[in-house]
């Protein structure tokens, strides 16, 4: 449209200012909310517009979504993992301190359990505490100790040199537990991930995995996805993998 004539419809009254000026993010929004299959709420989409540049303020970023009904998915509930047999319990060395300074000084893991109509899988993962990067992961129809060793052999030979590193893992006889039965705040970041997975790829999708091959196959995509592209706020709107390549870097 020629300025000319912008301005003229504007005196005339033939044009409606704010849909002009919202044209351009409210596209963006509605590409960033579907590139991220609608899992993306007002926060994630406002950082990740300032991510690609747009000036933009959280409050209209939230009345444009509203608008067109976009909503991002919430967690249900609180998620609980996999517990097993109680087993041994170990030194908790962690004592739910979570802090880090820096990729690879923290790892935590656990076993979450999934139910389908034709039966049941699990899924076996290791978390950085200072990224929340995903560094390994196993899908198995049996949570036996194989599942684990190939889980631990796949994080040790992507990051092979890891002095110094603390393993921690809540209980579950996999793993010699590290805290009282019943506590699942001793691995509150590895719950907090599963129930994050269990909103946006499990639950109300049940029926939708026929079988063990499918629903490996939606794992490998999601985590594929969690790793490299989903931001979070604590990583400074990056994703885990983004914020772990820069922070090695800044060191």
């Amino acid at each position: 449209m020629a300025k000319s004539t912008y301005y003229y419809l504007i005196n005339k009254g033939g044009v409606d200012v704010v849909a002009i000026r919202n044209e351009p993010v409210l596209k963006e929004i509605k590409i960033i909310f579907t590139e991220n299959k609608g899992l993306y709420g007002v926060r994630r989409v406002h950082n990740e517009l300032i991510n690609r540049g747009f000036k933009v303020n959280h409050k209209r970023v939230q009345s444009l979504m509203h608008k067109e009904g976009l909503k991002g998915k919430r967690l249900k509930e609180r998620y609980h993992s996999y517990k097993g047999t109680i087993g041994k319990v170990a030194n908790n060395i962690i004592n739910r301190d979570f802090s880090t300074t820096a990729p690879l000084q923290k790892w935590t893991t656990d076993v979450s359990q999934f139910n389908f109509s034709w039966g049941k899988c699990y899924f076996s993962a290791i978390l950085d505490m200072n990224t929340n990067e995903i560094i390994s992961y196993d899908l198995s129809l049996h949570p036996n100790l194989n599942q684990i060793k190939r889980m631990l052999e796949k994080a040790f030979n992507k990051f092979p040199k890891t002095e110094g590193l603390i393993m921690h893992s809540d209980q579950g006889w996999q793993y010699q537990p590290m805290s009282r039965k019943g506590n699942c705040y001793d691995n509150s970041i590895m719950e907090s991930f599963f129930g994050r997975m269990k909103t946006e790829i499990y639950y109300g999708y049940e029926k939708n995995y026929m079988s063990f091959e499918e629903f490996s196959k939606a794992v490998d995509e999601y985590i594929d996805y969690y790793n490299n592209k989903r931001i979070q706020s604590k990583t400074k709107w990056m994703s885990p993998v983004q914020y772990r390549i820069t922070s090695t870097c800044l060191n």
